[in-house]
């Protein structure tokens, strides 16, 4: 005898599935995004939409807060101690604040111009499956690329600014599905010859403002449209997310620590061109 399963307990599990997708994928260099987009595709959900997908972020946000928490607290003491001191690199911490600032400043210029300029960009064709799939086999092009020629030598002390400035504007390329904003990170962070382990903490910690914003404004501009029963699933999204995340942190830095990314690059190149063959 079928069970029959209520539309709202429907909503709620959808919810929970989208937020695992959402974490597991926002660390590896695959774009959380074009999963976002394309799973709810093919199991036949209706698109859950920019703002929901901006949303269940936010979980993956206080995934990376809390699992480098006490490295964070140091990095905001350290930011608010450059006012007094006006000393850009005066330790680590200080460095690492500094970069995670400069590296945003890209993503939320671009992000505020398509906002202004482009109101309609969630509607068009650049959220189409065949810009997905098309852009995650030119990204898994440029990630090998990248492990072939990146010397992968350089430590957290001797990146300096020039790399930082690339990383910024290669994140500013997330905001297109299917770039992964992890993948062109740790991909511009290859080019400049930083070792993996270090290029993927340093995408981790520069995605922290990008990602909590971008969550924060959609999920407050949800509020002001949905009722109280509406949200309910996002926040579900959002606590899946949170936890699917803290795994894909752990598990990608570990995995990094002793192997390339190769494995990654084969996946992309599969999703991209199975998406291609279904269209």
């Amino acid at each position: 005898m079928a069970v029959e399963i209520s539309p709202y307990v429907f909503i709620y599990l959808k919810s929970f599935f989208l937020g695992i997708i959402q974490g597991i994928t926002e660390f590896l260099p695959i774009s959380s995004t074009a999963h976002l987009k394309v799973v709810p595709y093919f199991l036949g959900w209706n698109d859950p939409g920019a703002s929901i997908s901006a949303s269940i972020q936010l979980g993956s946000a206080a995934a990376i807060i809390y699992y480098f928490r006490r490295q964070i607290s140091s990095i905001i003491y350290s930011f608010f101690s450059i006012f007094s001191h006006l000393n850009f690199f005066k330790d680590d911490d200080t460095r690492l604040a500094t970069y995670i600032f400069v590296a945003s400043i890209p993503i939320f210029i671009f992000g505020f111009l398509i906002k202004l300029f482009w109101p309609n960009y969630s509607d068009s064709n650049f959220r189409g499956l065949f810009s997905i799939a098309i852009t995650s086999i030119l990204m898994a092009i440029l990630l090998t690329i990248s492990e072939v020629y990146g010397s992968k030598k350089k430590l957290f002390t001797q990146i300096n600014l020039k790399d930082v400035i690339w990383l910024g504007l290669a994140q500013s390329l997330a905001v297109f599905p299917g770039v992964s904003r992890s993948g062109i990170t740790l991909t511009s962070a290859l080019f400049s010859g930083i070792e993996r382990k270090t290029a993927a903490r340093l995408s981790f910690l520069i995605g922290i403002p990008a990602i909590s914003i971008s969550g924060l404004v959609e999920l407050f501009t949800l509020f002001k449209t949905l009722s109280v029963i509406d949200i309910l699933p996002i926040i579900i999204g959002i606590i899946s997310s949170f936890f699917s995340s803290l795994f894909a942190i752990d598990f990608f830095l570990k995995f990094l620590a002793k192997n390339n990314t190769l494995v990654f690059v084969y996946y992309r190149l599969a999703f991209g061109v199975f998406i291609l063959s279904t269209l």
